[in-house]
């Protein structure tokens, strides 16, 4: 019997297919998440459903599907999609949702990720940790649930998604450009022609130029992970060989996206983040920004300028969109290129922060580099992994030996300097590893403060 504690993480489902996570599973996840919903107090009488483009995805959903009926509920079926798409299946429908996606996981992985309605996420202490408690039990007795009558019904939302993400953010006046978009094989091969594109709706003044749009869950040119550098390269080629404008980057599922200037440079996401709050912030003054604390000291800096409120939240998508909903916020960014909308559910989708990018660049006339480089500050080092044995003595070890520093925990340990250096130590939550964020104002300072820090974490 499989041990759900491997596959049910803080956050998601997410294991290896068939040996970790199998149809099995997944009926047993189906009835435990319906069950879940009733329990606290959700309407349950009918899901959504959507899976990426990995060959086991059908088959999941449907056992998963089978696993809802038998707990009562019926099951509207978008087929193929996005995470994004299936947010907002949730949103529109107002219903609870599922996504069967291992988002940049090797071929071999499948997942789930889980939202009530209203795109609300479900993570381990919003339902999460029940769901797969209560499926643990029924995978311990099988036949303690039975087949319910199949209410399954199918429905095509691209073309609604498109229109919706249309009406948002208006492409239709913007300078002609050309975009390279790299898929990756993954779905924005599948959501790009019906935004970007004219597959659904009148075209726009957008020359698309894809690399890897067909749909193939084994990725048979790069990781669909545009956090990797090495899997930005074939774009950032595509992109000086075109004389394109920009390149966009999606990952599996297509809820993030990476951005390319004209000559082939990633624009780093904490400055598509300032670029984006900006443009909130002159459709909603005042209003309240959310960045976690691993994303530049340049957003809260820009937004206060521009007269918004800056929020400093904790790295990951539940505790981001927890803060947006209390705080009513416009706009919410990451360093993970992960991007979230008040007028979006307060879900994250890559697809609406490309087309604010494109709409920005689009409405005036300099290139990206110049256009983007009032965002970019100060130089970050990215994030660095460690493997360490003992996380927590060489944290110890860490602070020790900045006795100047300033220090907060809100998630990990973050080290501020009087000359606004900062770097930030967080520990994984499934591996024996430190992960090391460094931040400031020259490249040098930045370099001699990594390696001081990394010395240390290696030594």
């Amino acid at each position: 019997m499989s041990d759900l504690s491997q596959i049910v993480k803080a956050y998601d489902v997410r294991g290896i297919v068939p040996d970790q996570f199998n149809e099995t599973v997944a009926r047993a996840l189906g009835t435990a998440f319906v069950e879940m919903l009733r329990e606290s107090g959700d309407d349950a009488d009918r899901i959504v459903l959507a899976h990426d483009m990995r060959d086991s995805g059908p088959a999941l959903a449907n056992a998963f599907a089978m696993g809802a009926n038998a707990a009562g509920a019926g099951v509207v079926h978008i087929g193929l999609g996005s995470t994004d798409e299936l947010y907002y299946a949730s949103g529109t429908l107002k219903l609870p949702g599922a996504m069967f996606t291992a988002s940049h996981n090797p071929a071999q992985y499948n997942g789930i990720k889980l939202c009530r309605s209203g795109a609300r996420p479900v993570g381990q202490d919003s339902g999460l940790a029940i769901v797969r408690q209560r499926a643990q039990e029924l995978l311990g007795d099988l036949a303690a649930v039975a087949d319910g009558p199949a209410r399954i019904e199918h429905q095509d939302l691209l073309a609604g998604y498109a229109e919706y993400l249309r009406k948002l953010v208006d492409l239709s006046g913007i300078r002609p450009l050309k975009v390279v978009v790299d898929a990756g094989n993954g779905m924005g091969g599948y959501t790009v022609p019906a935004v970007l594109g004219d597959q659904v709706l009148p075209g726009l003044p957008l020359t698309i130029v894809p690399l890897y749009f067909e749909l193939d869950g084994t990725f048979p040119n790069h990781e669909a992970n545009p956090l990797d550098p090495a899997n930005l390269v074939d774009l950032q080629a595509a992109v000086r060989e075109h004389g394109a404008d920009l390149g966009l980057a999606f990952d599996g599922d297509a809820d993030r996206c990476f951005v390319i200037d004209e000559n082939g440079e990633p624009v780093s996401p904490s400055a598509v983040t300032a670029l984006v709050a900006v443009r909130e912030l002159t459709k909603f003054p005042g209003s309240t920004i959310i960045y976690n604390l691993i994303t530049s000291a340049a957003v809260p800096e820009i937004v206060t300028e521009r007269g918004g409120k800056a929020v400093r939240s904790r790295v990951g998508h539940s505790f981001i969109k927890a803060q947006m909903a209390e705080t009513n916020a416009v706009f919410g960014g990451e360093h993970s290129a992960h991007y979230y909308f008040r007028d979006f559910w307060f879900a994250d989708t890559g697809m609406l922060a490309a087309m604010h990018l494109l709409a920005a660049l689009g409405g005036q006339d300099e290139p990206l580099s110049r256009f983007a480089a009032e965002y970019e500050r100060y130089c970050a080092s990215g994030e660095i992994n460690s493997t360490v044995d003992d996380v927590a003595a060489k944290v110890a070890q860490v602070k020790a030996a900045f006795p100047d520093a300033t220090f907060d925990y809100l998630d990990g340990t973050t080290a501020q300097f009087s000359d606004g250096a900062w770097f930030n130590l967080r520990a994984s939550n499934t591996e024996p590893l430190l992960r090391l964020n460094v931040e400031a104002a020259k490249p040098d300072r930045m370099a001699a403060l990594r390696d001081e820090v990394l010395t240390i974490v290696r030594g």
